[in-house]
C-alpha cells in the first residue's frame, strides 16, 4: 500500500520571460508584462508530495523534519529573495517559466530522496495558475 505525504512551502522571487534569439516586439507580444526588462516577482507557493510505502518501524513514508530541511537547502535558499534570471545559475540560459521553476525544483528534490520514493511537485505562480510535475 502507498500513501502520498506533502509538505507546503513559499518563496518570493522576481524574473523576467524572454526569449533572447526574438526581437523585443515578439518578446512583447507572447509574454506580455513578463517581458518587462526591470523583472517582475510572484509569491510561490509549492507543494512537495513524497508517495511510498510506509516503513513499518516509523510508521512514516519520509521524516516530515526530513522533507522540510530538504525544501530549505534546495529550493527556499536557492531561490526566496532571488532574481531568478541573475541569481540562478540553471536560468541563465533557461526561461524561468513557472513550468521550467517546477522542474528545477522536482531535479534538486528528488536525488535527495529515496529511489524507492515517488515526487510531484505543485508550484502555484498565483492562487489560479499552477503547474503540476512528477518527472515523467
Amino acid at each position: 500500500m502507498k500513501v502520498t505525504v506533502s509538505r507546503k512551502a513559499h518563496f518570493n522571487a522576481a524574473h523576467r520571460l524572454f526569449n533572447n534569439k526574438w526581437s523585443q516586439k515578439k518578446n512583447d507580444i507572447v509574454f506580455g508584462k513578463c517581458n518587462n526588462p526591470n523583472f517582475h516577482g510572484h509569491n510561490y507557493e509549492l507543494i512537495v508530495s513524497v508517495t511510498g510505502k510506509i516503513n513499518t518501524d516509523t510508521g512514516y513514508v519520509i521524516d516530515m523534519i526530513l522533507l522540510k530541511r530538504i525544501i530549505k537547502q534546495e529550493v527556499e535558499d536557492k531561490l526566496d529573495h532571488k532574481n531568478l534570471n541573475l541569481d540562478v545559475k540553471e536560468f541563465e540560459s533557461i526561461n524561468p517559466t513557472a513550468e521550467n521553476i517546477c522542474i528545477f525544483i522536482y531535479n534538486k528534490i528528488k536525488p535527495k530522496l529515496d529511489p524507492n520514493l515517488d515526487l510531484e511537485i505543485t508550484l502555484y505562480e498565483t492562487p489560479r495558475n499552477f503547474v503540476k510535475y512528477s518527472g515523467s
